[in-house]
Order: structure tokens, then sequence, then C-alpha cells
């Protein structure tokens, strides 16, 4: 996971299970994207996004990883919902210099790094009230599975750093320690060799501007299937180590468990994200 050195990277950045990666941040692309939506957490980056059925006046909803959570890793098999949070997140200018507010959370809606690696925190505000005082739109997130080829953005709050590459293809599982994520988004070399604190940075498709995942780890050693070492594991059991290779979460499923007023329900039909 890449957030695991923050207490060291005032000395020398280096990536927690994340590469020690030398990008810089880079110019918006074609969607024009930018810090637009993001947020800064204090371990990781993260961002408000808004699901495909949810209303401007819903409580907003805020993503990162699981493995951000200020309580620790969840542990494999894991799985957090309702659980009361007062975290603070603050809210990035368009241009990632300035902090334009903070956004509070009530509540982890749910949370896990099983089958993948998100965190999804309700916060005190509407996206209709974010809006209105701060003039930031949030994010859309993509009810659709993101497209191999695709340019993205990966875009870290924490390090007001913009990476750029492709999504290179789909690994069938991921595995990193005890936990196993299926489906993962593999990115190209070079230029999304993301570091510690950009975990839970949105992925951004730059065709549509709408969030198609998010980051999670990478390679850094070389060793097969430890933490901060994931390796790929295909369909036959067969395992493949990339050092240096970035990974994200596909977040399009989240859309299959979101109910009325912006509510994370796992009971719903068609719901796919893992359950207690």
């Amino acid at each position: 996971m890449v957030n695991r050195v923050l207490g060291v990277l005032a000395a020398v950045v280096v990536g927690a299970a994340v590469a020690s990666g030398s990008a810089a941040a880079t110019p918006a692309g074609p969607a024009a994207v930018d810090f637009t939506g993001t947020v800064k957490l204090s371990n990781c980056s993260g961002s408000v996004v808004k699901p495909a059925g949810a209303s401007q006046n819903d409580p907003a909803l805020v993503l990162s990883n699981g493995h951000c959570l200020e309580t620790g890793f969840p542990e494999p098999g894991q799985v957090i919902v309702g659980q009361p949070s007062t975290r603070t997140f603050s809210l990035l200018s368009p241009n990632g210099q300035n902090t334009l507010g903070t956004l509070r959370a009530t509540k982890v809606a749910y949370a896990t790094m099983t089958g993948t690696d998100i965190s999804l925190y309700q916060v005190s505000t509407t996206y209709a009230q974010i809006q209105s005082q701060y003039g930031i739109k949030a994010l859309d997130l993509s009810a659709n599975h993101p497209t191999a080829g695709s340019s993205i953005k990966v875009v870290s709050g924490y390090w007001k750093t913009i990476y750029s590459c492709s999504v290179d293809g789909f690994v069938y599982e991921l595995h990193e320690a005890d936990w196993v994520w299926k489906d993962s988004i593999r990115y190209t070399e070079p230029g999304c060799e993301v570091i510690g604190g950009t975990s839970g940075s949105p992925v951004i498709d730059t065709g549509t501007g709408a969030v198609v995942g998010v980051n999670n780890t990478i390679n850094e050693d070389g060793e097969r299937c430890t933490e901060n070492n994931p390796c790929e594991v295909d369909s036959n059991g067969n395992v493949k180590i990339v050092p240096n290779v970035g990974y994200a979460q596909e977040t399009y499923l989240i859309n299959t468990c979101v109910d009325a007023g912006n509510t994370i329900n796992l009971t719903k039909a068609g719901c796919a994200l893992a359950k207690p």
C-alpha cells in the first residue's frame, strides 16, 4: 500500500507498497483534469465523488483506500459499514495550491480491503452545499468498467501532484500479503510511478473526466506477494511479479450498492461489493 512511510517522507520520498517513483506533476490533460474535487487526508489522498444515482442534496461521499482508515488496515474478510467518524478532509482548490475549506466525516459509510481496497466516508455537507460554499463540483463516479488503453490521471491531493499514464490492462487477482484484490487496474510505464501518500488518489479517465478507480499500490522491491510488493495471479494460479508498476482498484461497482439518500445498501439487488 502506498501510505506506510509518510513519517519518513520528510527525509526521503519513497513509496509504501508503492514505488520509489520519480514522476513529477504534469499539466492537465484533454478533459482538463485538475485538483477539482480532490482532498488531502492526514496520511493519504482522496476525492469527493458522486455516484450515478446520487442527488445534489444528498450528503457527499469522500473516496479513499481501505488501508487509509484512521483505525488501521481492515483484516482480510473484514467489511466496515456505518462506523462513526469525525475525520477531516482538506478540500483543495482547482490548482491544488490552496485549501478552500475542511470537510468533516460523520461516518465511514463503507470500507474494506477484501476484493478491493476502498473507503467511503459520508460527510456532514451535501454536494449542493460544497458547490455553493466553495465553488467545487464533485467528481462523477463512473458506472462503467474502465477501458484498456484509456488515458488516465492519478490526482494526489496529499502531494498536490498529477500523474499521467494509461490503463495497461486488468489483473485477475492482485495479492499483497494476506489481501486479495480482484480485477485491478494496472498502469502503463512510465508516468504513474506513484509514491507514499498517493494512496486513495482518484484515477480519472481523461476522456470523460469521471473517476474509474482509486490508486492503491505498487511493487516496490520486486518481492513476491509481500506487503508493499503485490504480485499478479491469473485464473490458472500463475504468479507474475512486475517491479515498479502501479495498480488501482476499480470503483464502478460502488454504484451497484448506492441507495436513496446516497446510502450504502449491501442488500440491494445487484450489489457487488464485499459484505460482512
